[in-house]
């Protein structure tokens, strides 16, 4: 295996071996909702069962809906009341975010906390501008929350062969992702292919795990919001690998549809700080 300049030790062989069987399971309260992609009466109610049966769930979902994010005028004291008070979408949206911390509990190093502030900065982006462009703003978060899911695996599953490819680095994103490839057998973009399949959640999920850093790939409605949210969020200070020559603001905002573009803020410090206090909101919920 080629190790990159100035990289002083390899990765663990046994890293190298990319099996999704052997990566632990996402919590089955997240999947269920992932799955459920009407927001009904009934769905609603389903959703509110499932949170009620877990406490870290419940008590999660109750701190949010008590936080500055939500707002409320009143103190939310259930999750029922937080069911009514959300709606479907929202609380779909709570419950796939605190899924993914949950996922991470075990291992929540500063490499897997990025790859988790990342993939929230990147849905509050996605559902913003889903919503300046009439598009489906609960898909877009949820699509933001999973569009990394393979690297948080990779992040999770080979720490120390991921480790090698932060400290490579990347000029681009084909760069990172042949950087994983050489030092994790398997990209992020293909990792996270394989997990939507195993999990078996609805195919709308494929092309947004496997194909947001694809050259020339054109996603039309909902997903094509996602490859620009996620190079949005490393730009505005979200990046789990730092891209050495990255394209400006304006740049990034311009890959954005015309009718979302006006409605970002002019300063790129602004929408960072607003992106930050919500990311902190809910990651301390």
């Amino acid at each position: 295996m080629t190790l990159a300049t100035g990289t002083s030790k390899a990765a663990d062989p046994m890293e190298l071996r990319w099996d999704p069987e052997s990566i632990p399971p996402f919590p089955a309260i997240a999947l269920k909702a992932l799955k459920m992609m009407a927001g009904t009466d009934t769905s609603l109610l389903e959703l509110c069962n499932l949170i009620r049966s877990d406490p870290a769930f419940s008590t999660a979902v109750l701190r949010i809906a008590n936080s500055p994010l939500v707002a409320f005028s009143k103190e939310v004291t259930s999750v029922l009341q937080a069911s009514m008070l959300l709606g479907f979408t929202r609380l779909r949206g709570l419950v796939i975010t605190v899924g993914l911390k949950a996922y991470l509990r075990n291992s929540f190093t500063p490499l897997t906390q990025s790859c988790w502030r990342h993939s929230v900065a990147c849905a509050i982006i996605a559902e913003r501008s889903a919503q300046w462009t009439s598009f489906d703003k609960d898909f877009a978060y949820t699509a933001g929350i999973m569009h990394d899911i393979g690297r948080v695996a990779l992040a999770t599953l080979m720490s120390g062969s991921y480790a090698l490819v932060i400290e490579r680095g990347a000029d681009q994103p084909a760069d990172l992702l042949q950087s994983e490839r050489e030092f994790c057998g398997i990209d992020h973009c293909q990792a996270g292919r394989s997990l939507i399949a195993l999990w078996n959640l609805p195919d709308a999920f494929l092309g947004i795990t496997a194909g947001h850093h694809e050259p020339g790939a054109q996603p039309t409605g909902t997903a094509s919001l996602i490859p620009p949210s996620c190079e949005l969020a490393d730009a505005l200070g979200f990046a789990v690998i730092r891209c050495r020559s990255p394209r400006s603001y304006a740049e990034i905002i311009g890959a954005f549809p015309e009718s979302a573009r006006k409605h970002f803020p002019a300063d790129a410090k602004q929408l960072a700080s607003e992106i930050a206090s919500e990311v902190k909101e809910i990651e301390f919920a």
